[in-house]
């Protein structure tokens, strides 16, 4: 029987319980039971979680870079080792497959390493005056407190990610991950606080989304915001923030085209593909969706991959032969159900899944698509569950506009040979992040790595996070003109 620990709000450095507040369930979506009660912060904790973030804020950005480079080194070390229980925790609240849950974790502080650097290297620069006896200078300075917002998918990387980058410019940060995984990201906190993270500098609280962004995003306190998640609720939010004039980075949703073409190794994609695309369930932003493969080698990919999906393992995640955990929510499953009808009624045909897996949790088979119309739903609306959509194409141009007809611009996939092809794709593809021949991208196994920017175009969000990009949405520029 595996334990879940208590959660709780985390303000000013004090752990704050259900006791006179509303509280939620936390479900283990294997079981479909309540794990613990959440306690959910009310306006009062929110100004207070303001306040303690505008007093870290001063605390933390007087203090050197090297010394906040430290911290963020020093709570990488105490979350690895630490990973194993975190992993625990992650696969109770979120389902997802033990050695998947290690595997999130296992390159996650290689963020703060990465921003630990970073951060001491935010430079000014010296301008040349036209003038004698002048001295031009451009300085970064932190914008103040900053708001996060993360989802329940990758409930360690994406908070860390956050965290990390907003904490090495030198701002304080508030955080609200997605209630139904909490203490995922409250071992985020307990390593810093360990790791000697001044009280302030980093809160986290939970409660009912609408009122915390409301809340927070009009609150003059905050001075930015970043936000992970679905392209509507992001709208929203972006709009709040644009008539608050606050900094803002959004990572939304995504339904990336693969394009594949006659020259490719098609045993070695199909491999690939029953690998990458049924990882976490499926729900991923980044996840590879919509499926474009050349006519000649189309039926042979379509045979391989609902050969391998259908052997796919779906069960418990702490059992070890699981290969795909439940979906995190009880309504994903009528989702995807609702998805895979609506494109069978329109002339697709279901090569495999879709199908409930017992009556206790939130189990579906994975499923595949073949012969997808362009007017289902499942080729225009983010799907965020183990489906796809398999099509073919004769037309390389008529393959790059469909692979472009949807409001999204997250990622994108080619496998090919050919370099011109490659180059091709590349510069006409409208996405933020391009893989080629490979669904990874600056990382062995995923398209995020702490050197590379993440972010999308269009409807997917601005702003980049990793890379030298990550840090800029969190500083100032400011002109000194000196005589």
């Amino acid at each position: 029987m595996q334990n879940y620990k208590t959660p709780f709000l985390w303000i000013d450095g004090e752990r704050l319980g259900p006791d006179h507040r509303a509280t939620m369930p936390v479900v283990n979506p294997s079981t479909g039971e309540a794990l613990a009660k959440l306690p959910l912060a009310d306006a009062e904790d929110l100004d207070r979680a303001v306040a303690a973030a505008q007093r870290g804020f001063h605390i933390w950005r007087a203090t050197s870079a090297y010394d906040r480079a430290k911290i963020l080194r020093r709570a990488a070390e105490l979350l690895r080792e630490r990973s194993d229980e975190i992993a625990v925790q992650m696969t109770l609240e979120q389902g997802k497959p033990l050695h998947e849950a290690k595997g999130e974790i296992a390159g996650t502080p290689d963020f703060l390493d990465w921003d630990a650097d970073e951060g001491r290297r935010i430079y000014g620069r010296l301008i040349p005056s036209r003038v004698p006896h002048q001295r031009q200078m451009v300085m970064k300075t932190p914008i103040g407190p900053v708001a996060t917002f993360t989802p329940w998918n990758y409930p360690f990387m994406i908070p860390v990610r956050k965290i990390s980058s907003v904490l090495a410019a030198g701002c304080s940060c508030i955080i609200k991950p997605a209630e139904e995984t909490p203490n995922s990201t409250l071992a985020i906190a307990e390593a810093f606080e360990d790791a000697g993270l001044p009280k302030g500098v980093l809160q986290v609280v939970f409660g009912v989304p609408a009122q915390v962004s409301q809340h927070l995003l009009t609150h003059a306190g905050i001075k930015g915001f970043a936000f992970t998640g679905s392209t509507a609720i992001g709208a929203e939010l972006a709009s709040l923030a644009a008539r608050q004039v606050k900094r803002s980075v959004m990572e939304l949703g995504g339904h990336a085209p693969i394009l594949i073409f006659d020259d490719a190794d098609i045993e070695d994609v199909a491999q690939l593909t029953y690998a990458r695309k049924f990882r976490n369930g499926g729900q991923g932003c980044i996840s590879p969706s919509r499926f474009y493969v050349q006519a000649r080698s189309y039926d042979r990919f379509c045979d391989r991959v609902a050969e391998l999906v259908g052997s796919i393992k779906v069960g418990d995640g702490f059992a070890p032969d699981t290969q795909m955990g439940p979906l995190a929510h009880e309504r994903r499953v009528p989702w995807i159900e609702a998805l895979i009808a609506d494109a069978v009624s329109k002339g697709a045909r279901l090569l495999c899944g879709g199908k409930r897996v017992g009556e206790i949790g939130h189990f579906i088979t994975p499923a595949v698509l073949a012969d997808v119309p362009d007017d289902a739903r499942v080729m225009h609306e983010e799907p965020f569950g183990p489906l796809i959509a398999l099509n073919s194409f004769t037309d390389t141009d008529d393959a790059i506009a469909k692979a472009n007809a949807t409001e999204f611009g997250l990622s994108a996939y080619c496998f090919t040979r050919d370099n011109a092809t490659a180059i091709r794709v590349a510069d006409e593809i409208e996405a933020g992040m391009i893989g080629i021949n490979s669904f990874a991208v600056g990382a062995p196994t995923s398209i995020a790595s702490p050197e590379t920017p993440f972010g999308g175009m269009k409807a997917s969000g601005y702003g980049s996070e990793g890379g030298i990009e990550g840090l800029e949405p969190y500083l100032d520029t400011k002109f000194v003109s000196q005589f």
